[in-house]
């Protein structure tokens, strides 16, 4: 036995080395593919559209300056040195702000770093000798750059900015999909997102609840898994509203949105609680959904009722760490095996190559759709391309960085709120095989939040927590929803 457990962690720590050295080589090809698409979808944007959209590749790492065009004034943002790249001023008017993710600007790529020091080196060679000076004492601590890097964003971000969420409905762009499921929020006279209302209806609801999907997903992920399985009797007790985030599904997919957690909790308050009314409600959402869920009920503590939670991205970050860098490199640990952290850290880390794959994916779902149906003659589930393909690489982009990153920092804010002004019941979901969000998340926001209860599935994942389980599922949301109405 002593021998088997020995040859079994010789196997295991080989395994890590073999995966670390792959990891290393792979992730080198892919910062390099991702500098090459850079400037390929440069040329391509300038010559379908005439100009090109700014990326984040070549921001400089501890301070960015960012040129708003448009403004008349030639005004700045500044992204503070510190900690978060938050938004700390504007020359033309007060502007304070956390909601811009430094995880935009610092992402370090091998490829980039060779490439500048390289640069600087050659700089430093075709200096004549009067500069050695100069030379001398830019290599010190004391100095800085005199122009930071900048780059263009369109004025509309500038309202978000400001807070006036203000959603536009331009042409959508070359790589994004022109169909009109995607586009219909541009024909359909309105600028809130699209929600799907069931059970009571004409506000006679005695309470709402308020599903919030997940990451690449869409409002069927409840619709048609949990509405059609709910029990008659929650049916003609709780209004059901099921949105799709900003970005998403149906939902309006503004070109220069920067999708921040701040502009996500507008749309929803703009597009549910406003417009029907919502005064009560119970909120159940997964993964992504789960921080949105959180800054809703702080906002809102006396409407929340109960908060489910399915797989909420809580990890707890060390003193002294950066919150959003850390979560990032959680989420996404640069390595090969297993796949999900793989596709993760592909889907972190290179601006282009997801939207390359938005470009052959998302553009091209109807086919992938087809295609799909026919090879399963017909039996896969139609939701299932919803979620995953009917969004923007700026939507998914934007949101990953701004709203699972950067609101890393204000979660443990959050977490003492709920566990000291609210008194909803607090329930937790977790799928024991889960590896895109470990298991430990969930017991991180219990430990902040005593009072909530965490039950982990077994032989369920980040998606099977509710597919393939919803019957179990809704009875067990009825069940939360009954015990917190009558406590």
């Amino acid at each position: 036995m002593a021998v088997l457990e020995k040859a079994r962690s010789v196997l295991v720590l080989f395994g890590k080395i073999i995966n670390e050295v792959v990891s290393f080589f792979v992730f080198c090809l892919l910062d390099l593919l991702d500098a090459v698409l850079c400037y390929v979808f440069k040329v391509v944007d300038f010559l379908l559209e005439s100009e090109w959209s700014p990326c984040y590749c070549s921001s400089a790492a501890k301070r960015v300056a960012v040129g708003i065009s448009g403004d008349g004034g030639g005004g700045k943002i500044v992204i503070s040195e510190k900690g978060e790249y938050k938004v700390v001023r504007l020359s033309s008017s007060k502007l304070m702000m956390g909601e811009v993710s430094d995880t935009l600007y610092t992402r370090p790529s091998l490829v980039l770093e060779v490439s500048r020091s390289t640069v600087k080196r050659l700089k430093t060679v075709d200096r004549p000798a009067t500069a050695t000076v100069g030379s001398s004492y830019s290599k010190s601590k004391a100095w800085r750059p005199s122009r930071p890097t900048s780059f263009t964003v369109n004025s509309e971000i500038l309202g978000i900015l400001q807070g006036n969420v203000s959603v536009r409905r331009p042409v959508p762009r070359w790589s994004d999909c022109f169909c009109s499921h995607c586009t219909s929020w541009t024909s359909g006279g309105t600028n809130k997102l699209f929600v799907r209302a069931a059970g009571v209806r004409d506000n006679k609801a005695r309470e709402d609840v308020l599903f919030i999907h997940g990451f690449i997903s869409s409002s069927q992920f409840w619709s048609e898994t949990l509405f059609p399985n709910f029990s008659e009797s929650a049916k003609a007790t709780y209004r059901f509203l099921a949105i799709d985030l900003l970005g998403f599904g149906r939902s309006p997919k503004p070109r220069d949105s920067l999708y921040t957690l701040k502009e996500h909790l507008e749309m929803i308050e703009q597009s549910v609680l406003e417009p029907y009314k919502v005064k009560s409600f119970h909120i159940v959402a997964h993964s992504l959904g789960c921080i949105l869920a959180l800054a809703l009920a702080v906002k809102h503590p006396g409407s929340v009722r109960s908060l489910t939670l399915l797989a909420p991205p809580y990890y707890q970050v060390p003193k002294g760490a950066q919150a959003a860098q850390y979560v990032m490199r959680k989420l996404a640990p640069r390595k090969v095996w297993p796949p999900m952290a793989f596709g993760a850290s592909l889907t972190c880390w290179y601006e282009h190559i997801t939207r390359t794959a938005c470009l052959v994916i998302c553009k091209n779902h109807r086919f992938w759709e087809s295609l799909a149906k026919l090879i399963t003659r017909n039996r896969i589930r139609e939701f299932m391309f919803d979620e995953f393909f009917c969004h923007t690489h700026s939507a998914a982009w934007h949101t990953l960085h701004n709203v699972i990153c950067g609101a890393a920092g204000k979660l443990d804010a959050y977490m003492d709120a709920i566990r000291g002004r609210l008194t909803c019941r607090v329930t937790i979901f977790h799928g024991k095989d889960d590896e895109l969000i470990p298991v430990e998340c969930s017991y991180n926001v219990q430990r902040r939040v005593p009072r909530a209860s965490v039950k982990v599935i077994e032989n369920k994942d980040h998606i099977t927590i509710v597919v393939g389980r919803q019957k179990a599922f809704a009875r067990e949301l009825e069940e939360i929803w009954r015990l917190s109405t009558s406590s």
